[in-house]
């Protein structure tokens, strides 16, 4: 009888990150001190965190809010509650989340973490150098916590990637009974994401994962964004929230109708003008007819003399 077996391993030894730490270097060590030996097709599932405080993207913030405007390309829905308002926004990196990933846990009163600037660079950079290092084909994921629509609570999810498939398409290859698939694609970054933060928790201070038994994911090409996982294009079929849906077809409404009122107005304008220009033609005519006949009398009259 097959099976399949997936191994998820959270392990301690990474220090505090600062601003300038090598990551390659202290991930390794950390491996090195917890026994696990990687080899090819492991994939490290890494908490973006640690990378934003090793990129430097540890900001003062007096207001938080102030720092969320500032990364946020464009606001999706927005909500308010007794503590403030949530924003569901589009950040610079193209990513749809709460508060455009900027987050006040895990750091300093007073300051915040925002994402990495290119999560899918940063996750190139930590693959290559644990592969430089280890000598084996692995994998990296960069992961965040994300809201989901129409579901309660968050998940982990891919946010940066590198050396993993980040889609498993499975479009015309058929299941058991033999019906083609036609929309099937498994988000395997986010399921992998999601397998990491299984084991990693929230406050374990085990920002990494060693996933072990999913090396069909792995592939030896490092650019494999994670960006592509995000339907901000034509595709997303859920670009607005409500708020936002009814300001916007308020605004469209009113435009449409000004248009036509002022299109009707026109048209009214143009009509009444022929009607006018219809009578007051009119009347001239019939005051050069009765000019004409009363000429016409007149020579008449003289002819007759």
């Amino acid at each position: 009888m097959a099976t399949r077996e997936l191994r998820v391993v959270a392990f301690d030894g990474l220090p505090e990150i600062a601003e300038g730490d090598d990551l390659v270097a202290l991930i390794g060590e950390a491996l090195d001190g917890a026994g696990l030996v990687p080899v090819d097709g492991d994939i490290l599932v890494v908490t973006s965190k640690i990378v934003s405080k090793a990129e430097g993207r540890r900001i003062a913030a007096a207001d938080r809010e102030d720092a969320i405007t500032a990364e946020t390309v464009r606001v999706v829905a927005s909500r308010a509650h007794p503590g403030g308002v949530t924003r569901i926004v589009e950040n610079r990196q193209g990513i749809v989340q709460a508060a455009a990933g900027v987050d006040a846990s895990n750091t300093p009163t007073g300051t915040v973490l925002l994402l990495p600037v290119d999560p899918d660079a940063s996750a190139r950079s930590l693959a290559a150098g644990l592969r430089a290092r280890f000598g084996v084909q692995l994998g990296v994921v960069l992961s965040d916590t994300l809201g989901r629509a129409w579901r309660e609570g968050q998940i982990d999810q891919a946010i940066g990637a590198a050396g993993v498939h980040v889609l498993d398409d499975l479009r015309g290859s058929r299941d058991t009974f033999g019906h083609e698939l036609a929309v099937t694609q498994a988000a395997l970054a986010d399921e992998l994401a999601s397998a990491g933060d299984l084991v990693k928790g929230k406050a374990s201070g085990m920002p990494v994962a060693l996933v072990r038994g999913a090396a069909h994911a792995v592939t030896a090409s490092l650019d494999t964004p994670a960006r592509a996982l995000s339907r901000t294009g034509p595709g997303d079929m859920f670009r607005l929230g409500t708020d936002e849906a009814l300001a916007e077809g308020h605004l469209a409404g009113f435009a449409a109708g000004r248009a036509e009122g002022l299109a009707e107005g026109h048209a009214e304008g143009r009509a009444e003008g022929r009607v006018e220009g219809l009578a007051e033609g009119r009347a001239e005519a019939a005051a050069t007819i009765a000019r004409l006949e009363a000429d016409l009398l007149a020579l008449r009259a003289d002819g007759g003399r």
